[in-house]
């Protein structure tokens, strides 16, 4: 069953209580099944992966498809809204302009910080199964089970093997650098470094693939994922008021039926 959004489950709330009481530019985009399998060969299915649509906050797991008619509507509507410009320069970007990687003390709007655990460590718990921690730690993991949404395998993660599973920013940084983030205050370039919104566990390799390219460019070679991985790129633009290319919004469209 499709879940009930804002106005609509707030309606549905309301009537219930009355009556009784969710890198590099020009890669080519891949086809369905290549990139890296990870560490598992099963297929993932979605785990416990939440529509977008569901999750304008991210702090709910994973990228589940978005299938339904009504929905790649919603979502057509909601990448529209999307402001575009071309790319500026580059110069300038590095990575320590939007903090050091992973830490716990981003601007407090930003969910999950300051609770005592690294944005790493939120998000593998956010999206894994079966975790298990460093002894003593109910932050640190060291093993999980991923329903990687950009291949759609199952990657069985051990902290040994770290760069198996890394968190992909879905709007690269160099990518926010070059839409506007260079003119930025520091605290909001850390917010978009740390925001669950912005942040996916992936299997590494296809990441590393990614670079910072936008949608134009390259897509998860999992198609079931596409539409709703241009929704998040389009939230994540549009809380932070960051335009994309006109290329990169025409593919957002295109992945969802537009």
């Amino acid at each position: 069953m499709r879940r009930l959004r804002g106005g609509a489950a707030l309606a549905v709330a309301m009537v219930v209580t009355g009556a009784a009481l969710a890198g590099c530019e020009g890669l080519a985009i891949p086809e369905e099944g290549s990139g890296a399998s990870g560490s598992g060969a099963a297929a993932a299915g979605d785990g416990r992966a939440v529509n977008p649509l569901d999750n304008p906050d991210g702090t709910e797991p994973g990228l589940a498809p978005v299938t339904s008619s009504a929905d790649k509507e919603e979502a057509r509507t909601l990448i529209e809204k999307v402001r575009t410009k071309g790319r500026g320069p580059r110069t300038g970007y590095e990575r320590d302009e939007f903090g050091y990687a992973w830490k716990d003390s981003a601007p407090r709007e930003v969910p999950f910080s300051h609770n005592g655990c690294d944005s790493r460590n939120d998000l593998l718990k956010r999206d894994g199964d079966k975790l298990r921690f460093r002894s003593g730690s109910d932050c640190i993991v060291v093993a999980l089970t991923l329903h990687d949404p950009y291949t759609g395998k199952v990657i069985e993660w051990k902290k040994s093997r770290a760069t198996e599973v890394q968190i992909d920013h879905v709007m690269p940084l160099s990518y926010d650098w070059q839409m506007g983030a260079s003119r930025w205050t520091k605290d909001k370039r850390e917010a978009i470094a740390n925001d669950p919104l912005n942040l996916i566990p992936v299997d590494g390799p296809t990441n590393s693939s990614k670079g910072d390219s936008g949608p134009a460019s390259w897509l998860p070679p999992n198609k079931r994922i596409r539409c709703a991985y241009a929704v998040r790129f389009a939230q994540v633009s549009l809380k932070y008021d960051l335009p994309v290319t006109e290329p990169d919004k025409e593919m957002m469209l295109k992945q969802c039926g537009g």
